[in-house]
């Protein structure tokens, strides 16, 4: 083995982190970095799973536990036996953090700061990124939103972003390196901007890596909050080829009084209005969205308006999770529903998004499409369905035109067209 190991969780600036620690720790053959998820009390627990794997799988390796709920909780984690040192989100980004001296003190190893006094963020520039074929580059981490449900700003601080000439030299070597797309990332992507100099928006952005780097083939953004897309992004997102038809918006519920109970910004009428805008000026955008089910205070007719939305907002990737109170936040001292109640909730949320992704795949059949291959001969389209390709193997990390012959579950088949 070369380097460390790192055990990725949660979201998808989570992945661009993990590149960072694995260039940072190079030379650490020892080590497995767990690269935590604090969202959902779940995510959580997967970390506790995820150590005592690694315990079981490598008796003999220091085990690091970093990421928002080791941010969060960090003598939790400290107090496990299998954990060697907890680092927080600030901490993962600096070497030191993954260097062991001889003649270091015995016990777990703490090395948490208070994250909310962080008033910077920067890309690392990493060489490449071992396990995927496509790159992940933060322009933004934490956030100011203070939704009632959520521990994430506790996890990752305030909303600070990246200066966009820092990021453009990031993507133009990852292009250079033979990258072909990009996704940009943070915490609350669309809040990106204020705290720099012209307050520049996402739109601006994305227009100046557009223009700055002209052989990047693909760029992607991760999550939107869909009452912050503007005008000017508006306009990239529908009429821009080189940015994907695949938005996944953070809409969290279907309906009203959840959405102002959760402090949420956006009303269901925009959501939906926002989407129906979208797929009228580009009808080949993906939409995916988180929802959650089963908040507090929630009732069979509000349950039903979020399912409602699925349908009414073309949801094909749902990402749905029964809620998990979190200590600490509002949500938590609302009157609760019962577990049992919010699983059966997000069952059914989770079906209608599966039947919703089974139609638009469907339709999928006998186009072409261009796919980016990625390992084990699998890749992603435009508009980020899953394609297995048929017939030899091909390099991963190209861009190819695909011919799509038939749908397999919630996958597609396709052939070199």
């Amino acid at each position: 083995m070369s380097g460390p190991e790192l055990v990725t969780l949660g979201c998808r600036l989570n992945i661009a982190e993990s590149e960072t620690m694995r260039a940072l720790a190079a030379d650490q053959d020892d080590l497995v970095i767990i690269n935590s998820c604090a969202v959902t009390a779940e995510a959580v627990r997967e970390t506790r799973r995820a150590v005592r794997r690694a315990r079981r799988d490598r008796p003999d390796a220091r085990i690091i536990v970093t990421g928002c709920a080791a941010q969060i909780e960090p003598q939790a984690f400290a107090a496990m036996p299998e954990v060697t040192r907890v680092i927080g989100n600030r901490e993962k980004n600096e070497a030191a953090s993954f260097a062991f001296p001889a003649g270091a003190p015995a016990g777990t190893d703490v090395r948490v700061s208070d994250i909310i006094s962080v008033r910077a963020t920067a890309p690392h520039l990493v060489a490449g990124f071992a396990e995927h074929a496509r790159a992940f580059v933060e322009v933004q981490n934490g956030c100011d939103h203070r939704c009632t449900f959520c521990v994430i700003p506790y996890g990752r601080g305030n909303s600070r972003s990246v200066p966009a000439g820092m990021v453009i030299d990031r993507i133009r070597a990852l292009v250079d390196a033979g990258y072909e797309e990009v996704v940009l990332t943070g915490v609350d992507l669309t809040s990106y901007g204020p705290d720099l100099p012209g307050a520049p928006t996402l739109g601006q952005l994305v227009e100046r890596i557009l223009r700055h780097v002209p052989a990047l083939a693909r760029l992607r953004l991760s999550s939107l909050d869909s009452v912050e897309i503007d005008e000017r992004l508006f306009d990239l997102l529908t009429g821009e080829p080189r940015v994907m038809p695949h938005l996944h918006l953070s809409l969290q519920a279907g309906d009203d009084m959840i959405l102002k109970r959760m402090r949420r910004r956006h009303s269901r009428a925009q959501a939906i209005a926002t989407v129906a805008r979208l797929k009228a000026r580009r009808p080949e955008i993906a939409i995916g969205a988180d929802l959650i089910a089963g908040f507090p205070t929630e009732d069979e007719a509000m349950a039903a308006n979020s399912l409602a939305l699925i349908d009414e907002c073309d949801i094909v990737f749902g990402h749905i999770f029964p809620y998990s109170p979190r200590a600490g936040t509002p949500a938590a001292r609302m009157p609760q529903v019962d577990p049992r109640r919010a699983r059966e909730r997000a069952r059914r949320l989770r079906e209608a998004s599966a039947r919703r992704r089974a139609g638009w795949l469907d339709g999928l059949v006998r186009s072409r499409q261009r796919v980016l291959i990625e390992r084990d001969g699998r890749g992603h389209t435009e508009s980020f369905a899953r394609v297995r390709m048929e017939g030899p193997r091909l390099p991963a990390g190209k861009v190819l035109d695909v011919a799509i012959t038939a749908r397999e579950d919630d996958m597609l088949v396709g052939v070199p067209a």
